[in-house]
């Protein structure tokens, strides 16, 4: 236990490589054993009952019964199977034996035990999948959590995805808004992950639930055009996501996670301000729009009467400048096609 590094300042366990032996090589000399010794036992009651060198017998009969039935069985029991990505944590009478790593067939010390809070748990505000593993119905995930608790004490280090509820959450503005993330992790230190709380899975959706709503709360839903330059939830959600990695990263370092990816896979105004805010945007689309096309308007009116002016076309009064101007800028900011009326007369 000597090889145990424990930061005494943030109370952290470090994690380290356990001590193993090739398994298939103590499998086949464990079975070699075993048959020797029911060789020996069997050897032992047949000299017994000659009653000749009856103690050598009762010596044979001994110590065959103890391999066979006792030694023997508790050798198999460490022997263990990893696949890629998997690793146990092992405790040897509740001290932190070390982490096995490493695809292939292993034997480490019969006594120690494997530890995994967080093999049949259920997560409350998010639901943790494995990228990589078949998608299961709900009664049999629920038939299968109870046994996985006893028989499955593997830790997988694949990266995983935890697929956030959706929460109603106010922006900076005060606006409820609905958002949704989906966070890729993955397991760097198993010893942390185990020891240092009380159920990594839970404890990861929690603190992305606080990480989001830390975030959220300093960008509005949206910004109008005259405020391209501000940040927002709909126009920047990559930057908003990354904010999101960066704090959740600070808050499961403890645990001995890593957050690979996160990103926002829904946002909308909350059901009781969605019909409001959508009148208040179509309306800002409109005043924009309006502006433009006024802006637009003025600026063709201006060329065209400085060209009648530079080519000499007509000469123009005041009066029928701004007659001019009137009938241009309502011909070009008008929703309808104009309807041209032919004046047959003089204006005056």
């Amino acid at each position: 236990m000597s090889d145990i590094k424990l930061n005494e300042r943030n109370m952290q366990y470090e994690e380290i490589i356990a001590k193993s032996k090739n398994g298939m090589a103590v499998l086949f000399m464990n079975i070699v054993l075993m048959l020797a010794s029911i060789a020996c036992f069997i050897w032992g009651i047949t000299i017994a009952d000659s009653g000749e060198r009856v103690a050598l017998g009762v010596v044979l009969i001994v110590s065959g019964a103890l391999y066979s039935f006792l030694i023997g069985p508790i050798l198999f029991a460490g022997l263990k199977v990893l696949k890629p990505n998997e690793a146990l944590v092992l405790t040897l009478f509740g001290k932190y034996y070390g982490t096995l790593k490493g695809e292939g067939f292993f034997f480490v010390n019969p006594f120690v035990t494997a530890t995994n809070p967080a093999a049949a748990s259920s997560v409350s505000t998010g639901t943790i999948v494995d990228e990589n593993a078949a998608v299961m119905t709900a009664k049999a995930t629920a038939q299968l959590s109870s046994m996985s608790a006893f028989m499955n004490k593997k830790i997988s280090l694949k990266a995983m995805t935890l697929n956030n509820e959706k929460q109603k959450i106010n922006d900076q503005l005060g606006n409820p808004v609905i958002i949704g993330v989906v966070v890729i992790w993955r397991i760097v230190n198993t010893a942390k992950a185990v020891f240092n709380v009380d159920n990594y899975k839970e404890y990861l959706s929690i603190q992305c639930d606080s990480a989001l709503r830390n975030t959220v709360r300093f960008y509005p839903y949206d910004t109008s055009l005259e405020d391209e330059n501000e940040k927002s939830l709909r126009g920047s959600s990559t930057e908003v996501a990354e904010k999101i990695k960066q704090e959740l990263q600070s808050k499961v370092d403890i645990a001995g996670l890593e957050i690979i990816e996160a990103r926002i896979t829904h946002l909308a105004y909350a059901p009781e301000i969605a019909s409001a805010m959508l009148q208040r945007q179509q309306a800002t689309a409109i005043i924009d729009a309006r502006q433009k096309i006024v802006e637009g308007a003025v600026g063709m009116v201006e060329m065209a009467l400085a060209k009648l002016s530079e080519n000499n076309v007509v000469e123009l009064d005041e009066e029928r400048k701004a007659a001019m101007v009137s009938n241009l800028l309502v011909v070009l900011c008008g929703n309808k096609d104009a309807q041209p009326i032919v004046n047959s007369g003089s204006l005056y």
